[in-house]
């Protein structure tokens, strides 16, 4: 069974997952996939709080810095190098722990991928110039027009959703919507034991997130010294999924001079707690998954007792 069985660890933001998953590695012999939509991107590492030089050295890892910060990254490539690893790592003898906060890409894994267009480059830059000049609420009344039950679940200002959703459409002649209901999706060819920690106290959370962002911005070098560094590179910009994660997106506003520092810390923290509620919402939809309290005392040694008993 051990080589058949893959762990997912899940959670919002500031759950203590990488410590977790450390962890465990070090009980047993594990390498780790991130699942995060951030920690794919070099050079960004304060705001994004990736693992340290250290703890990267201390156990393999893996999609953590593998693209620059230009670039895109989708779910259906997510799921393809994470089904390869998973199988790289079993064959290697160890366990495979997948773990992040990115619930989009636990789904996909998990649920499997409806038969989607790939992206198109150069619509890709069309929508992105319309953006640019006319704003993503534009956009998304467009696509109330064309594809109404996608429009509807889709915040008027996420740039990246609206843009896919609209380029679906030229792709295909379709809707969204009516592809997702039609499509076939594969089966995840190991076994998933999912653990979600979870919150006991929501404030509590929001305390270990106002913490961590403070010190992001106090460290030396910190959040800003990243972001400035980003900047002066000249090929980048907010409309980026890279600069759109929570914490750069409002450092780069600040440098911009949109936002004087106090409202960059209120907005950051603010931001990252609807990314945590997000986070909670997704994993309260999925089924099959052992919630442990973020907050209690060794939630790994929680972990590692029921791996035991599933695993023998």
């Amino acid at each position: 069974m051990k080589n058949t069985v893959a762990v997912a660890i899940m959670g919002p933001t500031a759950s203590g997952k990488t410590a977790a998953a450390l962890t465990i590695a070090r009980q047993m012999p594990c390498e780790i996939i991130s699942v995060d939509s951030a920690l794919i991107y070099r050079d960004m590492d304060i705001g994004t709080a990736k693992p340290t030089k250290e703890e990267l050295a201390e156990v393999p890892h893996h999609l953590i810095d593998i693209l620059d910060p230009r670039d895109s990254y989708s779910v259906m490539q997510f799921r393809q190098d994470a089904i390869r690893l998973v199988g790289e790592i079993q064959s290697r003898g160890k366990l495979p722990l997948l773990v992040g906060g990115t619930m989009l890409y636990f789904k996909g894994l998990r649920d499997g991928l409806d038969d989607l267009p790939q992206a198109d480059l150069a619509l890709r830059a069309q929508l992105d110039m319309e953006i640019a000049r006319h704003g993503t609420p534009a956009l998304h009344a467009r696509l109330r027009e064309l594809d109404p039950i996608t429009a509807d679940r889709l915040n008027p200002a996420d740039t990246q959703r609206v843009q896919r959703a609209l380029e679906i459409i030229a792709l295909t002649g379709k809707p969204m919507s009516e592809l997702l209901a039609k499509g076939s999706k594969e089966v995840l060819p190991f076994e998933l034991i999912s653990f979600a920690l979870e919150p006991s106290d929501r404030s509590a959370l929001h305390q270990r997130i106002a913490y961590r962002f403070d010190g992001m911005l106090s460290s030396t070098p910190g959040l800003l010294d990243e972001v400035a560094a980003l900047r002066a590179r000249g090929d980048l910009h907010p409309g980026l999924p890279s600069i759109r994660c929570v914490g750069y997106r409002q450092a780069w506003e600040h440098l911009d001079g949109k936002i004087d520092k106090t409202a960059l810390h209120e907005k950051g923290v603010a931001a990252t707690r609807q990314l945590a509620k997000r986070q909670l919402t997704w994993l309260r939809g999925m089924d099959n998954r052992i919630v442990i309290d973020c907050l209690s005392d060794q939630p790994a040694a929680q972990m590692l007792a029921a791996l035991s008993s599933r695993l023998g």
